[in-house]
């Protein structure tokens, strides 16, 4: 099972799991960002100064089967084995692609995730989702393939943007309500204006203890891991859409402006609660702002909807809530009733 690290000291926790995990060769997996701000933070940890390095371009849309090459290609010729070992020390693209490379070089090897994000912190560095964009479309090609270690540390959120904050926070909002209302009112109280790091750090590891909770008891999605999708149907669409138009957002805004529609379809087919569907939308609202669309886009966010991996038989397939706490999965709806759930979006983000 995934060990997830709260660290207080990260270049000693580092050290101690690379001690605890044997290996042969080391490896360091890096994109230009994350080698400049947060390479310095873990050079001086035990067993650093003996890896190999690599570093691939910044940003998502480098999240490429290019890059992904260049991996292979730099363990190749740097003499990894199967008993090699990789550190991904990044956001998600990092932990995303650096975790498929492990799952398929080799046909498997161990690996860490140390997320530099808050986003990947909450998100891509748990549950052992690896994989690549391919053709336009997010995460198209990949596995499920877990870290053995992940390492959790706030050292790592003072080097963020608010845009980074708030695109990782966004997941703690999916995190909080399908748990309980106990977390939900938990998050949506911290304040993101004047941020408190500590308690940004104790609500970072509880979030990723729901998420490990949930994955361990459905580590191939086949039932209940579907709760983690809350959101990202619609934040896919969205995603794929802007990046269409050569002007990609950040995952968590997108899964925010999902979550808008979807707990509006929550709202419509399971009955969520309407007060806390607008306490949340105004929420997102006042932190997010808006991704512009207008009606003539909704056809093709439809039409995109249709790729979604979680889709079968071509029924495109939701995760909704009836309640904070009580997810339905593998919910669907009707070209009409999206398209209502999108003017909703739209009328709450002011557009």
């Amino acid at each position: 099972m995934q060990q997830i690290i709260k660290s207080d000291n990260l270049t000693d926790d580092l050290g101690k799991a690379i001690k605890n995990i044997s290996h042969d060769k080391l490896f360091v997996l890096t994109d230009e960002n994350t080698l400049s701000k947060c390479y310095p933070l873990i050079e001086d940890s035990q067993g650093i100064q003996q890896s190999t390095l690599i570093v691939i371009p910044a940003d998502d849309n480098n999240k490429t089967i290019e890059n992904l090459s260049k991996v292979w290609k730099v363990l190749t010729e740097k003499g990894a084995t199967r008993h090699s070992l990789l550190i991904n020390l990044g956001g998600g693209m990092v932990t995303d692609l650096g975790g498929f490379a492990a799952a398929t070089f080799k046909r498997g090897i161990k690996y860490i995730n140390v997320p530099t994000t808050l986003l990947g912190a909450v998100d891509a560095s748990v549950g052992g989702k690896t994989g690549i964009n391919f053709e336009g479309y997010k995460n198209e090609i990949g596995s499920f393939y877990p870290s053995e270690q992940v390492i959790i540390s706030s050292d790592f959120f003072h080097t963020l943007g608010h845009t980074g904050i708030l695109s990782g926070y966004a997941e703690m909002i999916k995190h909080a309500l399908i748990e309980s209302d106990d977390e939900w009112e938990k998050i949506l109280n911290f304040s993101l204006e004047d941020i408190d790091y500590t308690q940004l750090n104790d609500l970072v590891y509880r979030s990723v203890e729901i998420k490990r909770e949930i994955v361990k008891k459905d580590p191939f999605e086949k039932n209940i891991r579907k709760a983690l999708n809350l959101g990202h149907t619609t934040a896919h669409a969205f995603e794929s859409f802007a990046m269409a138009k050569n002007k990609p957002i950040p995952h968590g805004y997108a899964v925010a402006w999902g979550i808008i529609v979807e707990l509006y379809l929550s709202h419509r087919l399971c009955g969520f609660p309407k007060e806390k569907l607008l306490k949340t939308v105004r929420f997102i609202q006042q932190n997010y702002g808006a991704f512009a669309i207008t009606c003539d886009h909704y056809e093709e966010l439809f039409e995109i909807t249709g790729h979604d991996k979680k889709n079968q038989g071509g029924i495109i397939n939701f995760t909704l809530l009836s309640d904070t706490g009580s997810v339905q999965i593998d919910q669907t709806t009707d070209k009409e009733m999206f398209f209502e759930a999108l003017d909703f979006y739209r009328d709450s983000v002011g557009l």
